[in-house]
């Protein structure tokens, strides 16, 4: 694996996540409380908007805190190094942070 298929793996997750979120079957926690609001279409795709853009920024904060391109939580900017369970690198410095940026906000 390298870092774009690092990357690519946290865009499918995002994905995953929201369509568990906006699906009124999947019975999660967060799909039963947006169910139990009763949203009209307008707001339900509003909503789905929201999360989407909340799913994304986070995700994306959270790949360029491991690359070392941004500090997570409160804690001092530092590199990561990724690596597989065999201990091959999955990511030098500097690489998530450009194939993240394209994966979550190349296609805008």
């Amino acid at each position: 694996m390298n870092a774009k298929q690092f990357v690519d793996n946290w865009v499918s997750l995002k994905s995953q996540l929201l369509a568990s979120f906006m699906d009124s079957h999947d019975g999660s926690e967060v799909a039963a409380r947006i169910n139990a609001l009763q949203l009209t279409p307008s707001q339900h795709s509003q909503l789905r908007d929201i999360l989407d853009s909340a799913l994304r920024d986070t995700m994306y904060t959270l790949l360029l805190g491991l690359d070392g391109a941004g500090s997570i939580g409160d804690a001092e900017q530092q590199s990561y190094t990724l690596q597989d369970e065999s201990g091959n690198v999955i990511s030098e410095c500097g690489e998530l942070e450009a194939a993240a940026w394209e994966a979550f906000h190349g296609q805008d």
